[in-house]
């Protein structure tokens, strides 16, 4: 931040669902990343002006409201059990600002999340530009904090890789689970219920995003989240579907043969993607980029759909052309962390970013046909097959966090049946 500088970092607030109803809360990342704090409404002030301060505003502790929802650590547990050197009342920050913000030369804050507290920033310090000849002078930057929070976020500690190891775990466990209950005329919605039972049984505060449990043509919908389809015999049905443990994020998806046994188009399909996500994944080492990972995904895709009569002519022209964007319309990577699409800038300077240790993101090749894509061999309309694994960048190479989910077909067919006798 620099001397002289004041960060004001909001926590997030209730969000109404129906009526009188909240969702359940969840932290805003960027908060829960600099304080570990878990409570609605708070917010922590970070000074450099005489010294590194931290300060948390939050709800104070009362007796009344805790019978209906629970416990609050109030100002006295912010600095006991959060490490506050200061703590207030939320209800008091306003009033407070003024006398945090005198003297700095740069305020970090991001705009737009909560306009009464804009509107007091603004009126501060305009009061300390009429104070001017008294040797009192207004911030001469505003910037926005996630400049560098998000670039601290991007590089994950050894104690957040623990962290992210354990989310990968426990969806491992809840992909056995699902694959366990695959049966011709069970419905999505089952499978949906048993990945995130598992979750929440193992210690996750449930799926890091909208569970996708997609069979036969519904898997061609690229965040398809109905789930309301019964499974077939014959068809494929892909499940992405991740953890969140302690904030951090699982993002794994998995295509399985419902009836345990990759068939015809089917497999074809699947060996078409996995071959590019071996690709992908061979491409990764610290120096390299996600575009150039896309561009080693994408030229083994268009080779494999070649193969299966999606696209005719050259793999140059169509790679230039684009012409795969029709099966494959997204790119084959994102950041993972805190968030499911986590931050950090993907290009610095004008240029691709270079990938270094402690990054972690995912790799995901698909390839989806519309059951209604006349363009498409018959045989191959209504398939959709997505492959993806995390990956933490290590000095090696690659460390995938998700390989214990078996990809090749056999073992996919294998560990199937296995999980299916186990559950008997």
């Amino acid at each position: 931040m620099g001397s002289d500088a004041v960060a004001i970092v909001l926590g997030a607030q209730l969000a109404t669902r129906s009526h009188d109803t909240e969702y359940p809360f969840r932290q805003d990342s960027d908060f829960w990343y600099l304080t570990g704090f878990a409570h609605p409404d708070a917010v922590a002030i970070l000074s450099t002006g005489k010294g590194p301060s931290f300060s948390l505003f939050v709800q104070p502790r009362d007796p009344a409201a805790e019978v209906w929802t629970g416990y609050r650590p109030g100002v006295a547990g912010a600095k006991q059990d959060y490490s506050a050197d200061e703590a207030h009342d939320c209800g008091d920050l306003l009033d407070e600002l003024p006398a945090l913000l005198r003297g700095a030369d740069r305020i970090y804050h991001t705009l737009g999340r909560r306009s009464e507290i804009d509107h007091k920033l603004v009126k501060v310090q305009e009061q300390l530009r009429r104070e001017s000849k008294s040797g009192v002078a207004p911030a001469s930057l505003l910037l926005d904090p996630r400049s560098i929070l998000h670039e601290m976020r991007l590089i994950k500690s050894e104690a957040e890789l623990a962290i992210m190891r354990r989310a990968a775990e426990i969806s491992e466990e809840a992909h056995a689970e699902a694959a366990a209950l695959l049966r011709p005329d069970r419905h999505e919605y089952e499978i949906q219920a048993a990945l995130e039972y598992a979750f929440r049984r193992r210690g996750a505060s449930g799926p890091a995003y909208n569970t996708i449990v997609a069979g036969g043509r519904g898997a061609a919908t690229l965040h398809y989240i109905a789930n309301d389809r019964p499974l077939r015999e014959g068809e494929l049905v892909l499940i992405d579907a991740g953890a969140e443990f302690e904030g951090y994020a699982s993002d794994v998806t998995r295509t399985y043969p419902i009836d345990g046994r990759f068939r015809g188009a089917g497999r074809a399909v699947y060996e078409a993607v996995l071959a590019a996500q071996e690709a992908a994944l061979t491409a990764i080492r610290p120096g390299t980029t996600l575009p150039e990972i896309h561009n080693a995904t994408v030229r083994c895709l268009v080779e494999g759909m070649l193969s299966l009569g999606l696209l005719s002519g050259s793999a140059d022209d169509l790679i230039e052309a684009e012409a795969y964007k029709r099966y494959y319309m997204h790119g084959t990577s994102h950041w993972l962390g805190l968030d499911a699409h986590d931050v950090g800038s993907y290009a610095l300077d004008g240029r691709a970013r270079t990938l270094e240790p402690g990054i972690v993101f995912t790799v995901e090749p698909g390839i989806y046909v519309a059951s209604d894509d006349d363009k498409a061999p018959e045989s191959l309309r209504g398939i959709g097959v997505r492959i993806e694994d995390d990956v933490v960048v290590t000095a090696e190479g690659i460390e995938n966090l998700n390989s214990a989910i078996p990809k090749q077909p056999e073992e996919v067919e294998a560990w199937v049946r296995s999980q299916r006798t186990l559950a008997i």
